[in-house]
């Protein structure tokens, strides 16, 4: 991770307002501060303070990245989630402004893939204002709505039932990445 003072100013995508710095609700890691970093701050200490995780329960701005007929993309993921007693990332969420449909498959690749021992079987795509809960394995919308993100105590009842399936693995795995690498390159950011 690049801290602030080592980033150049032309490292931060000319269309985000950059408002200065600020800390992460989770590490206290100084971060530039853009919109869209607070939307992600907002998840972060809606997770603990609504939802009842603990901070070292949520693992913030894991990332995947591909590379395919020369375009090099860096997929982000806000937030991977795990509970301590189970030892397993169960949902991971991404965000993106606007369209959460559109969102839906990159985030299904992304869990698929993530972790190398298993896939993770939830997916969380938001706007910041509204959100879907997906099963990765089936690709089905669970529930709508921000209230859709399990709770820690839900998560605890239904961790028992989740199906961390095999790791995608050679075509397959290739696919997954073949995915987010279309999905997530950010065109309006690329000097043409």
């Amino acid at each position: 991770m690049v801290t602030l003072g080592e980033m150049a100013v032309n490292e931060v995508p000319t269309h985000h307002f950059v408002y200065g710095t600020l800390n992460d609700y989770i590490t206290g890691e100084e971060l530039v501060d853009t919109d869209d970093e607070r939307t992600r701050q907002d998840l972060a200490r809606m997770m603990v303070e609504k939802l009842g995780y603990g901070k070292e329960d949520l693992q913030p701005r894991c990332f995947i990245e591909t590379l395919f007929n020369t375009r090099f993309v860096r997929s982000n993921i806000e937030l991977a989630v795990s509970l301590k007693e189970f030892g397993k990332k169960f949902l991971i969420i991404r965000y993106g402004a606007g369209s959460l449909v559109s969102r839906e498959r990159s985030a299904i690749a992304a869990a698929r893939i993530l972790e190398k021992e298993y896939q993770i079987p939830l997916a969380v795509v938001t706007n910041g204002r509204d959100a879907e809960l997906l099963d990765t394995a089936t690709g089905e919308v669970l529930a709508i709505g921000m209230e859709a993100i399990p709770s820690r105590t839900r998560a605890q009842e239904m961790f028992e039932e989740l199906e961390f399936r095999l790791p995608a693995e050679g075509k397959k795995r290739e696919g997954e990445m073949r995915i987010l690498n279309a999905f997530d390159v950010e065109i309006c950011c690329r000097s043409i």
